[in-house]
């Protein structure tokens, strides 16, 4: 395992647990306590975790990975949801994309939609994430728009009241959003609250909203709403969300696809 896929899969885990001890993240990854002992050390340096005697915990209270070390995780779920979500959308309709490692899956399943290769345009795409107008923007057949706003580090999204500006004067057919969490009582949330705001500005603009979240998301909260479960058209995830979970969102009035 290369140094950056354990330090992803080390982040991860300590995300996902809020501590780790160095034996048990060694036996984990099937790597030596040293190299675990090392790897701590460096993330410390750049301030990703705290150490602690014998191992490391979250650094700060509410923590948020990264984007660029969120890509390992429910990867072929991820894959799936997005070829499922590309599959909703229809030639030439706007479609809006939030930030996210699922959406970033779904504007790549929508560049190698055979047809979706020519048009005028084939889509129109509206988002708030760099790393989607990026990888879309080599793609002729696709109109990229993107809001403006100050960049967050973290999800490469544009933020703020000139990103408002943009989505003020636009419509769109669907917005595609990424989530941290879903739940049919709280909605769907994400960690920051203007990267919220922007997400739900792209819901109000849009005539059908579809939520792109892999099974792990569904049933939890996070600190800042985007929208009402009731104001999602669509939620795609995976194959292995509970019956009960679909039986929730179905009687809330969403079509749920699992894939």
């Amino acid at each position: 395992m290369s140094r950056d896929a354990r330090w992803k899969a080390l982040l991860e885990l300590l995300v996902e647990r809020g501590r780790l001890d160095v034996e048990e993240a060694a036996t984990d990854l099937e790597v030596s306590a040293a190299t675990i002992r090392r790897d701590f050390d460096q993330l410390a340096e750049q301030q990703m975790l705290v150490r602690t005697r014998g191992g490391a915990v979250v650094h700060g209270v509410s923590y948020e990975l990264p984007l660029r070390y969120k890509t390992a995780r429910h990867a072929t779920e991820k894959q799936r949801i997005a070829k499922a979500v590309a599959d909703l959308v229809a030639p030439g309709e706007a479609v809006g994309l939030t930030g996210g490692t699922t959406t970033t899956e779904v504007a790549r399943a929508l560049a190698v939609r055979s047809d979706l290769t020519s048009g005028a345009p084939a889509l129109t795409i509206v988002t708030n994430a760099l790393n989607i107008a990026n990888e879309l923007a080599v793609r002729p057949q696709f109109k990229i728009v993107v809001t403006g706003g100050v960049a967050r580090p973290q999800s490469y999204e544009l933020i703020g009241p000139l990103a408002d500006g943009v989505l003020s004067q636009i419509t769109l057919d669907v917005a595609v959003l990424g989530v941290v969490a879903f739940d049919v009582t709280h909605g769907a949330a994400a960690h920051d609250e203007a990267e919220a705001a922007i997400n739900r500005l792209l819901c109000e603009r849009a005539e059908r909203v579809i939520v792109a979240a892999d099974s792990s998301k569904l049933g939890r909260r996070a600190f800042a709403r985007i929208c009402a479960a009731e104001s999602v058209n669509t939620l795609v995830t995976d194959a292995a969300v509970g019956p009960e979970t679909v039986r929730r969102f179905e009687e809330a009035g969403l079509r749920v696809v699992a894939v």
